[in-house]
């Protein structure tokens, strides 16, 4: 896939970014991204000798930890594999190491659906980068806990409670097809194609049950366990189940375009496009999306850099699935902005990278604050402009 200069200067003429070939930036660009990628790694190495848990959010500046690794364990050792794969600097391999191999217990664990997650940036990356075969056949292991929440009634992964319990027994999240490459990998290693099949099972019922006619997603929706049937939107962290949560509608773009790679269905390309489209009409003019595209302070509420960067990661993907520039020049727009309003770079005692996220929003829980998600994306996102080929290795592009 190529485009023209000329298609990709006109792309950009509406913003303030220029860039040139796909998978490069403007001279000014390049620069403005390198030098906040050399923050992030500087900022780990500051950090990382003190951390022995897993950071969820900051409050007041500094982390605060789930010891089990919550939902968010894999992003504390994904940072650390990605700052070695752009450095080669040891150090970080070796607190990638260690953090990943904290995880060890949630291998088996069947209660949530966020096991991609928690072992695709630690335990995947890690064997791509080493070739050690124990993160493989660990992953795999996830993978097959994973599938155990599938529902054939309803045909989708149950997002939460413990199996077997009635709570949440039909509740299905956009954020699980972030969850579904953990399901393809596991296919690729072992040949055993259930788990491409639940995979591409739930992606098709999250294509069919969220996807609204304009593009918008809510957050949820619910299932009859027991037959499969439809009971209706929902949400948990958006305003309302008619509304938009910004990051749900982010891992929807990213999810459905992995989705397409790993299978070549023309639905998953088409579903992230039409995420892509809404989200970026819905995108404020300082390109940081709004926590709700539908709250009723939109366009004015509070910001979520987190969504920001998990979309910018996505539509980079997404304009080379579809060979369309313009969502690589929306990207470039999202991230230029990320990385000149939304570090922490004002204040030396923040551990964390990217400043201005929301955890949720709707029960007052988590706002502006830093988030291990926000400075994961916005450093793989950092890396699919500067080192893309580097970057594909480590997770599979």
């Amino acid at each position: 896939m190529t485009f023209s200069r000329r298609t990709l200067l006109g792309a950009a003429a509406a913003g303030s970014v220029a860039v040139g070939l796909p998978g490069e930036a403007s001279a000014a660009s390049s620069r403005l991204f390198r030098e906040s990628l050399d923050y992030a790694l500087g900022k780990l190495r500051q950090v990382a000798p003190n951390v022995t848990s897993f950071p969820e959010e900051t409050k007041f500046e500094k982390w605060i930890y789930v010891n089990s690794g919550g939902w968010v364990g894999g992003f504390w050792p994904g940072m650390h594999w990605l700052a070695f794969l752009d450095s080669g600097d040891e150090q970080f391999k070796k607190w990638a190491v260690e953090s990943a191999l904290r995880l060890s217990p949630r291998r088996t664990d069947t209660s949530i659906h966020d096991l991609g997650f928690l072992f695709y940036p630690s335990w995947v990356t890690a064997y791509r980068l080493t070739g050690d075969v124990s993160w493989r056949d660990g992953a795999v292991q996830a993978a097959s806990s994973l599938i155990q929440r599938y529902n054939d009634k309803g045909r989708f992964i149950r997002a939460w409670g413990a199996l077997g319990t009635p709570n949440n027994a039909g509740r299905a999240i956009m954020d699980t097809m972030m969850n579904l490459d953990l399901l393809t990998f596991a296919s690729e290693q072992t040949g055993d194609s259930r788990f491409l099949d639940v995979a591409v099972s739930h992606a098709l019922t999250t294509r069919a049950k969220f996807i609204r006619p304009d593009g918008s997603t809510p957050h949820v929706f619910d299932f009859n366990p027991d037959t499969g049937e439809d009971i209706g939107p929902n949400t948990n962290q958006g305003y309302s189940p008619t509304s938009c949560w910004s990051r749900g509608q982010a891992w929807g773009i990213y999810g459905f375009t992995t989705m397409y790679r790993r299978t070549r269905r023309r639905e998953f390309l088409d579903a992230a496009r039409k995420l892509a489209d809404f989200a970026l009409d819905a995108l404020t003019p300082d390109h940081i999306p709004v926590w709700d595209y539908r709250s009723p302070l939109a366009p004015n509420d509070v910001k979520d850099s987190s969504a920001g960067a998990i979309m910018a990661c996505g539509l980079i993907d997404l304009s080379r699935a579809s060979g369309r520039a313009s969502y690589y020049v929306a990207a470039l727009r999202i991230l230029d902005a990320l990385c000149r309003t939304c570090l922490t770079t004002r204040s030396e005692r923040h551990e964390a990278i990217l400043a201005r996220g929301t955890r949720n929003r709707r029960i007052e829980v988590g706002i502006e604050v830093s988030l291990p998600y926000g400075d994961y994306y916005l450093m793989e996102a950092l890396l699919r402009v500067l080192k893309p080929r580097e970057l594909g290795r480590a997770i599979g592009l």
